[in-house]
């Protein structure tokens, strides 16, 4: 359960070796955060990480295995994590892929790649969990989407498409469960600094992993259903969302 002051106490990580979940997770034990699941398919990886968290304060930071891809054991792993590790005030979606626009126009198994990890492995996993945290009548579910889905640009339809498919999702996850005691909340940053996109040029108002936690961890305090990083972009996208297609094909998109 959240704390008296409403902090954040219990927190599952779906995606522990992301650099935007890593921020998210230092910035939430720095308001009082104390029991971390971080969930990862190369557990070793995160170790420093779980050190790390643990100097800062939290008390328990456990590792585990866990496949985006492997929808099949998505059930049985949610119910081992609430089993074993109680009630979450947070579980937070943060693994995906980039893929290569590229090679997926051309390839479908690396198409389908992107769309299994960023959709289908989220949807496998969100249905489950959405179903503990409404056993336990609290709770809240961030997923982190893009600003990407907003609207397929040619440059990377391929991941934007599937992050608009994450994003309606988790928006109607949230609207059914309205009035449970659980929320949701979507996360569309733009383009981040991370090692996902690590020797890509940036776009414009590009941020860092550290602001974007700092955006989930104020629209958690203000119960936001929908967090922009950085706010800009929801006024960049309202313009280019409502585009006619023929203006829109001729940006540098």
């Amino acid at each position: 359960m959240k704390d008296s002051l409403g902090a954040v106490q219990s927190v599952l990580v779906l995606g522990g070796g992301s650099d935007i979940a890593t921020a998210t997770c230092r910035e939430l034990v720095g308001r009082r955060a104390r029991t971390l699941v971080l969930a990862a398919r190369n557990p070793d990886s995160l170790e420093t990480t779980k050190k790390e968290l643990e100097a800062l304060g939290a008390t328990t930071v456990a590792v585990v295995a866990f496949d985006a891809t492997d929808t099949d054991t998505h059930e049985a792993f949610v119910n081992d994590a609430f089993d074993r590790y109680g009630d979450f005030d947070l579980v937070l979606v943060a693994f995906g892929v980039l893929g290569d626009q590229g090679t997926a126009e051309r390839d479908a198994a690396a198409a389908l790649e992107v769309a299994r990890v960023n959709y289908l492995g989220a949807v496998s996993v969100a249905v489950p969990v959405a179903q503990r945290l409404r056993a336990q009548g609290h709770g809240t579910v961030v997923a982190l989407s893009s600003v990407a889905g907003e609207r397929a640009r040619r440059s990377n339809f391929v991941y934007g498409s599937a992050k608009a498919g994450l994003d309606a999702f988790f928006q109607g996850l949230g609207d059914s469960l309205a009035g449970s005691g659980v929320q949701v909340m979507v996360v569309r940053p733009g383009f981040v600094h991370t090692k996902m996109t690590d020797g890509l040029p940036p776009a414009p108002l590009a941020t860092t992993p550290e602001a974007v936690a700092a955006a989930i961890v104020g629209g958690l305090a203000r119960g936001s259903h929908t967090v922009w990083a950085p706010p800009t972009l929801r006024w960049v996208m309202a313009v280019l969302r409502h585009l006619p297609r023929p203006v829109f094909r001729r940006l540098p998109l």
